[in-house]
């Protein structure tokens, strides 16, 4: 059945292109000002010189520049975080968070497969996600055991301990995610 066409869409077709519609605006100014006055004394100096210049483009340059020192402030936030990190954590801790990361990726690429071409033999699917997710639960708490900031939380658990329960856990759960299967 063909489509429908209403009366906007319905119109003749000519050899000559349509000239492009032109993108200008239009502003208009009014005298009445809604914002409110701030003296020159209490600006800081780079506003000082746009602060008789009124509602304008100068405004809108203004807003934009803050909206640009909060990207700002967020990439410093951020720069000052990653060299925190790089600088103080052990590159144990960075193994087990890299492996976190990888164990998440493969999470969502199970998902995402599941979700795209279907879950036919839906116990393989459930046994490899849980398997998943069992594993990232497990590096987790063992990063949290091995951290040195925690070992005031555990005083019983050395690192060797933490890691031999991690391996006992793990076989664990993948002798039930395997035997899951069939």
């Amino acid at each position: 059945m063909a489509p429908k066409r209403n009366a906007q869409t319905a119109h003749s077709v000519s050899p000559i292109p349509p000239t492009p519609k032109s993108t200008t605006t239009t502003t208009s100014t009014s005298t009445t000002s809604t914002t409110p006055t701030i003296p020159t004394s209490l600006l800081p100096a780079s506003l000082k010189s746009n602060a008789g210049a009124g509602p304008g483009p100068s405004t809108t340059s203004q807003s934009s520049s803050t909206s640009g020192a909060g990207v700002q402030n967020w990439d410093k936030i951020v720069q000052s975080v990653l060299a925190q990190y790089v600088e103080t954590t052990p590159q144990r801790t960075k193994l087990l968070d890299a492996f976190l990361g990888f164990l998440v990726v493969v999470g969502g690429v199970q998902f995402v497969y599941c979700v795209l071409a279907g879950n036919y033999p839906f116990n393989a699917f459930l046994s490899g996600f849980s398997a998943t997710v069992g594993q990232f639960v497990l590096t987790a708490s063992l990063r949290i055991q091995t951290t040195e900031a925690n070992k005031g939380d555990f005083p019983a658990v050395s690192p060797e301990r933490a890691f031999a329960d991690y391996v006992v856990c793990s076989l664990i759960l993948h002798f039930f995610c395997v035997n899951f299967i069939n």
